[in-house]
Order: C-alpha cells, then sequence, then structure tokens
C-alpha cells in the first residue's frame, strides 16, 4: 500500500520537527494541532484533538501521531477505521495493547513506539543480538539529559512531562534468570560512565517496548533503565512517594516542569549492550553513543527533538520504501539497522554522536 500524504499530529518541537522531515523527504505533510501554528513550511489545520478523529483524517493515507500517550487510543482508532497507515512515539504498556488489538484487522501498518525508547534502541540492540548463536542477555539505557546540569535534581523537561512521570511510576517489565517479570519503577539502581561522565541509571516502563515477548523463552536476562545525573532517583523516589504526588499525576509534572524547564544544549546517551554466544566463545557487544543538538533545515535542534523525530520518520522512509511489511503490528526489534540507518532521515543517527568540541 504505496502512500504519500501523511498527517502529523501534535506540533509541538518532535511533531513539528518530523513533519519538516516528511517534507524533506518528499511526502506531502498535513500538519495538525489543537492551536494554531505560525511559520510551518506544510500546510496546517486547527482542530479538537480529544474527540472523533474520522473527519479530521479523512483524504490522507498515513497518520504520525505526535500526541501525548493517553491520547494515541484515539488517534489510533481513528486511523484503523479510515484504513491509514499509523506510527507514534508512546511508550505506554496499555496504549499499545490497544493498538496491537487494531492490528489484527488493520488495512495499514500499526506501528506504535517508534520514538528513540522504544524504537531506535531496540532496532540497535536486536541488530546486536543477531550477531549471537545464542544470546544471553539485552541491556539497554538511555538518558536525555542537559549538557550543564544545575541543582540537585540535574534534569531539565526537555521531554512530554506526562511520558516521564507515566515512566517514572508504571510497573516495569523484564526478563530476569529467563522468567518475565513486573517490577517497580526506580529501583535496580547502577553506575554507567559515559565518555567520562558519570551516570546513575534506574528501572522505567516502557523502553522496552515489545521486547520482552520477542526474546521469551530464549533469553536470560532483558531489561531497560533510564540514565540520569547522579542523585536524581533518589530524589524522584521522595517527590513522588513520600510526598504522595503519585496520587496526582498531572499536578506532578506541572510542578517539575515548572522548577526545570527545558534546555537548548542537551544531549542523550545511549548505552545499549547484548551478551552472548558465538563460536562457542561469550562474548559482549556495545553500542554507546553521545548525541547532540545539529543544525537541520537551517534551525538547531535539541538532542532529544531529532533522535525522537528522525527515528519515527525513518521507519516511515522505509515503509513507503516496501522496506517493511505493508499491514499489521510492527515491532521495533523487526526493523534492519543498516537500511534504517541509510534512509534520508535515519542518517542524522551517523552524523549526530561527534563531540560536543567536534
Amino acid at each position: 500500500m504505496s502512500f504519500n500524504k501523511v498527517a502529523v499530529l501534535g506540533l509541538g518541537k518532535v511533531g513539528h520537527l518530523a513533519a519538516e522531515l516528511l517534507a524533506e523527504a518528499g511526502f506531502s505533510v498535513t500538519g495538525i494541532d489543537g492551536r494554531a501554528v505560525a511559520g510551518c513550511p506544510f500546510p496546517t489545520v486547527v482542530a479538537d484533538l480529544t474527540g472523533d478523529l474520522r473527519a479530521v483524517l479523512a483524504g490522507q493515507e498515513a497518520v504520525l501521531s505526535c500526541l501525548p500517550y493517553h491520547l494515541n487510543k484515539g488517534v489510533s482508532s481513528a486511523a484503523h477505521a479510515l484504513g491509514l497507515h499509523y506510527f507514534d512515539l508512546t511508550e505506554d504498556v496499555q496504549t499499545t495493547r490497544h493498538i496491537r488489538d487494531l492490528a489484527r484487522t488493520a488495512k495499514g501498518i500499526m506501528a506504535p513506539q517508534c520514538g528513540l525508547a522504544p524504537g531506535f534502541v531496540g532496532i540497535v540492540v536486536a541488530h546486536l543480538a543477531d550477531q549471537f548463536d545464542r544470546v544471553r542477555s539485552i541491556r539497554l539505557r538511555v538518558g536525555a539529559l542537559p549538557q550543564n546540569p544545575t541543582g540537585h535534581l540535574g534534569y531539565a523537561f526537555n521531554w512530554s512531562p506526562e511520558g516521564v512521570v507515566n515512566e517514572y511510576l508504571n510497573d516495569c517489565e523484564v526478563i530476569e534468570e529467563g522468567v518475565l517479570k513486573s517490577v517497580s519503577a526506580m529501583e535496580w539502581l547502577e553506575t554507567i560512565y559515559i565518555d567520562g561522565v558519570k551516570l546513575e541509571a534506574f528501572t522505567t516502563s516502557g523502553g522496552l517496548g515489545t521486547m520482552c515477548e520477542t526474546y521469551a523463552d530464549h533469553i536470560e536476562n532483558l531489561d531497560y533503565k533510564t540514565m540520569r545525573y547522579p542523585g536524581h532517583v533518589a530524589l524522584m523516589n521522595f517527590f513522588f512517594h513520600e510526598l504522595l504526588m503519585r496520587e496526582n499525576r498531572e499536578a506532578a509534572g506541572k510542578i517539575l516542569t515548572h522548577a526545570k524547564p527545558p534546555v537548548d544544549e542537551d544531549v542523550v546517551y545511549v548505552h545499549v549492550a547484548a551478551e552472548g554466544w558465538t563460536e562457542g566463545q561469550l562474548k559482549r557487544k556495545e553500542y554507546v553513543r553521545a548525541y547532540y543538538p545539529l543544525e537541520i533545515a537551517g534551525k538547531r535542534r535539541t538532542a532529544i527533538a531529532w533522535t525522537t523525530s528522525a527515528s519515527v520518520v525513518a521507519v516511515i522512509e522505509m515503509v513507503q520504501a516496501g522496506a517493511l511489511p505493508q499491514k499489521g503490528f510492527l515491532k521495533q526489534e523487526e526493523i534492519p539497522l543498516s537500511p534504517y540507518l541509510e534512509t534520508r532521515t535515519g542518517h542524522y543517527y551517523t552524523i549526530g554522536h561527534k563531540s560536543r568540541h567536534g
């Protein structure tokens, strides 16, 4: 099902850039938001994104949702009803299950979790794991952080506050010693160094996407953790659990964003690894990167914005080219890494991890 018309819902930093990248790649793009957005190099529509979206999406061939995760059930249902290809950036497990159910009768591809994590890092680590005869463990670690942290939290909300609060509080799927388990978020603390920078990593929900299902029964250990500067997780546990802010997620997100607004100079750290046996020898393969802001289409883009936007646009390019399935549910770990990086937009991943000085 070849397609060219793509509706991008949600024109924040990530959605706006994704729409620009799609237009650069030759797609006919319509941006849709709940408010008027000026200065877009593509046509825009103002619409109520909380209601039935079938009329809004009529005439489109694909939809990319860059909206908060709780709106994606409605968007995916409308796309399914219209027979459109569907893509999103969600890390929410329940939303993904809803989309998985829709995919059983979908006329197009249903591809949630196409962002950075879940998304890009799953594609990378699956590539590492495929190089072993038998895999022992898969570990994924990702952190979107300010380059120059201040205060005890050492953080800035460059990403959706709803998404951050969600991943800090929801239980996390892991495989431990061959057993699929659900464990609490903000636990299993460990120390990691990238380019000499000391980081802490702890469990958060959603980053594995569908990987537990994919690797069940033939892997011993699989887990995902978020990376932050040291001391962050202790304060977050105090905020959410001792102060009981977990009981009001919306208020928690507002307080945190007000205290730690977005910054322009950010960095995205990626540390993923697979261990296993090849030719009878136990080995470890790693993919470790620090991604920095890039200039794209004449504007400087934050690392979290371009890594997230480029990830989903590269997937859309591959679907359009026929390099991925054209209908049903798409798992990120099923996407081959090399052709992904060879797409017009996926190429940004090969040039965006220079040091901050080079």
